[in-house]
């Protein structure tokens, strides 16, 4: 992360469901290794008089909602709390929605956690639209916390690496958390061969095509091997479509770590479909990187 946000507080979006407690405690230990700040936000929504949804109950219901969410961020305190005792803890409760509030929290934060599926989401939605909005559109790395957010000993540190910007961006986060967490880092590289037109794919040398996808991820990563010489490094590169790969890998690691737009994105489109894929249908926490 770039020096002037190390000091920035890791944001967390709270909201009492099962999934935000996740995305507390991952994002408390994530502070407890950096000796950062914890800051823990939470959004009231309140119906203005005569809007649809406004139930009628006057100031009464406001006060009652405003008390519930200052709750449910004090058992978040506890929740950060039971992962560092000491843990500099923040709380801030916002009028608004989620996410305009988030996106606003990650102008000054050095991450945003957030966790798949909020308050109201069914079971069968796979990613709620508030972690698929601040992926999409944050300021700073965004964290979508899936499978519970545990970080089991010994899992690597997955990264997605296809030469653009924003992948380079994804290899300094990866690194990063792989020296934090004492971490081995999985880099991998998937290419497919049906990008090549069907009539010209006899003539095409693969074998060679092969060596300069192995060649390429060997370049993007000897600056950084080089910065972070503790870092065990293994490389991957395949023959298959990214976003299948990385959310298979997505089993046995402990983060995936991804741009939010890959080598061939346009410029307006803000989530890729491969950490599209990933907050969707991974197996562990998701970190994507944002371009500033």
């Amino acid at each position: 992360m770039e020096e002037q946000r190390t000091h920035d507080p890791i944001v967390v979006g709270v909201d009492g469901s099962e999934s935000a407690a996740d995305a507390v405690r991952w994002a408390a230990r994530e502070a407890s290794v950096r000796h950062g700040r914890l800051r823990l936000v939470s959004a009231l929504v309140v119906p203005e008089p005569n809007h649809i949804g406004n139930p009628g109950l006057g100031t009464s219901y406001k006060r009652t909602m405003t008390e519930a969410a200052e709750t449910t961020l004090a058992d978040a305190v506890e929740q950060a709390r039971s992962v560092d005792p000491g843990l500099d803890v923040q709380t801030q409760l916002w009028t608004g929605f989620p996410v305009p509030v988030l996106l606003d929290e990650s102008l000054r934060a050095s991450l945003v956690v957030i966790g798949s599926r909020g308050l109201g989401g069914f079971s069968g939605l796979l990613a709620g639209s508030v972690a698929v909005g601040v992926a999409a559109r944050g300021a700073c790395p965004v964290v979508v916390v899936r499978g519970g957010g545990e970080r089991p000993a010994g899992r690597p540190v997955v990264v997605g690496v296809d030469g653009s910007p924003l992948s380079e961006d994804a290899l300094a986060l990866a690194f990063e958390e792989a020296a934090l967490h004492a971490a081995p880092l999985l880099a991998v590289h998937s290419w497919q061969e049906d990008a090549t037109e069907l009539s010209i794919a006899p003539l095409v040398d693969w074998e060679g095509l092969e060596s300069q996808e192995h060649l390429l991820l060997a370049e993007r990563l000897a600056g950084w091997s080089e910065k972070y010489p503790d870092v065990e490094v293994t490389r991957r590169v395949r023959r298959v479509g990214p976003a299948g790969e990385l959310v298979e890998l997505s089993r046995t690691a402990e983060l995936v770590v991804v741009g939010s737009r890959g080598r061939g994105g346009l410029r307006g489109l803000l989530l890729g479909s491969v950490s599209h894929a990933l907050i969707h249908h991974a197996h562990c926490p998701v970190l994507v990187a944002r371009p500033r």
